[in-house]
């Protein structure tokens, strides 16, 4: 169903961490779509409502094909059992060839909670002789995208060109009124530029692995 699935802890990190690749994924014509994990309420000037609100905006604007949340509790993510399960129901289900991950380290529990369920889902999603509702399946990638709560500079496996599709990112994270003042989007905006200066590129986007990329050719390299 889906080429690419971003696993987020709250609405809104999708668009912090990986807006600009899934915009670039988009253009390509991949099919994309983006799971919350919990509503990411309550929060100092949010709501159930504001938030819902929110993220179908930010959701328009990014264009994904499918979107839903699991329904876990905000402030409680735990690794459980039965998160794990459920996200492997969401792995079968959607089948992308590649996921989206926050990064493994975090002040944030939540975050850190999904890391570690998104792992352990994927290895859960290929296991034949299971009650998992759907067919086997083994997403061949993880990706983790920076939306991190400690005062880091991240060391990258790759920078993704994002010049072209920052201002719809910035759209995307200016859906969310209720939790990002003007001067922290310009904040984030100074944040790609710098990436894309490391990359000789207007805006960039920072993006982790565990494991080892593998390139067919060297064309994609700027």
């Amino acid at each position: 169903m889906l080429d690419v699935l971003v696993v987020a802890p709250h609405p809104d990190d999708a668009e912090l961490g990986a807006a600009g690749a899934i915009l670039t994924l988009k253009a390509a014509g991949r099919r994309v779509g983006i799971l919350d994990l919990t509503s990411g309420e309550p929060t100092p000037r949010g709501s159930m409502d504001i938030r819902a609100r929110e993220t179908a905006a930010a959701t328009k604007v990014l264009g994904v094909d499918w979107r839903e949340n699991l329904g876990l509790t905000n402030r409680s993510l735990e690794p459980t059992l039965a998160a794990r399960r459920a996200l492997a129901g969401v792995f079968r289900r959607t089948r992308p060839r590649w996921i989206f991950a926050p990064y493994w380290e975090d002040a944030h529990p939540d975050h850190l909670a999904v890391t570690e369920l998104v792992e352990a889902a994927r290895f859960w999603a290929k296991l034949s002789k299971s009650d998992l509702e759907g067919e086997p399946f083994f997403p061949e990638r993880i990706y983790h995208y920076y939306s991190v709560h400690l005062k880091m500079t991240p060391q990258p496996s790759f920078v993704l060109d994002i010049s072209a599709h920052w201002e719809k990112k910035r759209a995307a994270i200016a859906s969310y009124e209720s939790q990002f003042a003007p001067e922290l989007i310009e904040r984030l905006r100074d944040q790609a530029a710098n990436w894309g200066f490391a990359i000789g590129t207007a805006y960039g986007e920072p993006f982790s692995c565990r494991e080892p990329l593998g390139l067919a050719g060297l064309g994609e390299l700027i």
